[in-house]
């Protein structure tokens, strides 16, 4: 039999198991510290009707998010994580030898749902870890079709400001589709930062993507959203999957997003324990991104001792924290901010190794 053959690296997620070791403490994914808000955690489960077929539209969670972010209703699209948001966005927009820019550190979907229908991804170097703008307007050709930003960004967790971000899109032609990924806006409170959402709300060349897996703890039951002009929604429900996000899913989300006093006591946690891993690493010479979202790139190049070689002794303590080689960063760790137990284990446990 004859197929195709697809020449990309596969996503490879960070670990979750080691062993037959049992209590592990998992830093891998950037998962919610706090888990589940409490409303989700009383809905009653022989109210949801799983014979039956979800809501293929979503009507009820759109409505939800369009209440709680003040935007419009029919400019929402849901999907099974915004990762199936980013691959629609892939198969609507790209042809084969089309361009898709990026810059070289950056969440590994973009690349590789881009590769997948044929596009060629460009990458434009970082500065000290930082997106370049002016790198990623050098880069721009007359193939460039899509631009993917996430901001904050992942792996490296630094950001671009409200004059940044809003310099790149009009530093961009029109005619190119800036896709702006709000993953981690929530955890976000600099005075110089602004969501993508809020920015670009009426705009007609950037596409808004956002996350249930994050701080709302949904990231087993895959829910996401994007925002964007009419034309290029209303096209999207044409490719988009019949019953793409599940029942369960979308009644988790919309409590979620009406708790804000757990969404509140979340930023909170993650504020006060990132100021203090931030404080910890400065104290034993790890350079890390500024304290912001729930995770930090640990770089090991100031230090006494490698990145593999902290990675193996936490490993053996029962510590997963997410090697960073699919990324092809060398001696670098990303740690995500758990919960005030994991975190007081991990400090202790990184003390003892250096």
């Amino acid at each position: 039999m004859k197929f195709k053959k697809i020449n990309i690296d596969s996503y490879k997620p960070g670990k979750s198991k080691l062993g037959n070791i049992k209590d592990l403490i998992k830093l891998s994914a950037n998962e919610s510290a706090l888990g589940l808000s409490p409303n989700v955690k009383k809905i009653k489960k022989n109210k949801i009707q799983i014979d039956k077929y979800p809501d293929g539209k979503c009507k009820i969670l759109r409505k939800q998010i369009s209440k709680t972010y003040n935007c419009n209703f029919e400019k929402i699209i849901c999907g099974s994580g915004s990762d199936e948001i980013i691959q629609m966005l892939c198969q609507l927009f790209l042809n084969k030898n089309d361009e898709v820019l990026l810059p070289e550190y950056s969440f590994l979907m973009y690349r590789i749902y881009s590769k997948i229908v044929g596009a060629k991804v460009v990458f434009a170097k970082e500065q000290n870890f930082k997106v370049s703008i002016k790198n990623i307007i050098s880069k721009v050709s007359k193939k460039t079709k899509i631009v993917f930003i996430a901001n904050p960004n992942n792996p490296t967790g630094t950001y671009l400001t409200i004059k940044e971000i809003k310099d790149l899109r009009k530093k961009l032609k029109k005619n190119i589709l800036l896709v702006i990924d709000d993953a981690y806006f929530e955890y976000m409170k600099q005075k110089d930062y602004c969501s993508g959402l809020k920015i670009f709300k009426n705009s007609n060349n950037v596409f808004i993507l956002r996350t249930f897996s994050k701080i709302y703890g949904l990231a087993g039951l895959r829910v996401g959203w994007g925002y964007g002009p009419k034309n290029i929604v209303n096209e999207l429900y044409k490719i988009k999957p019949p019953f793409n996000v599940n029942q369960l899913a979308q009644i988790y989300a919309i409590e979620s997003l009406k708790d804000k006093k757990f969404l509140n006591k979340s930023i909170k946690h993650n504020l006060y324990w990132s100021k203090k891993f931030k404080s910890f690493f400065e104290s034993k010479k790890i350079i890390s991104n500024s304290p912001g979202v729930n995770f930090f790139l640990l770089n090991f190049d100031f230090c006494k001792v490698s990145a593999n070689y902290v990675l193996k002794k936490l490993e053996k303590k029962g510590i997963i924290l997410r090697n960073m080689q699919s990324y092809k960063m060398k001696n670098k760790l990303r740690v995500t901010i758990g919960s005030s137990k994991e975190n007081n284990k991990f400090i202790k446990s990184l003390k003892e190794i250096l």
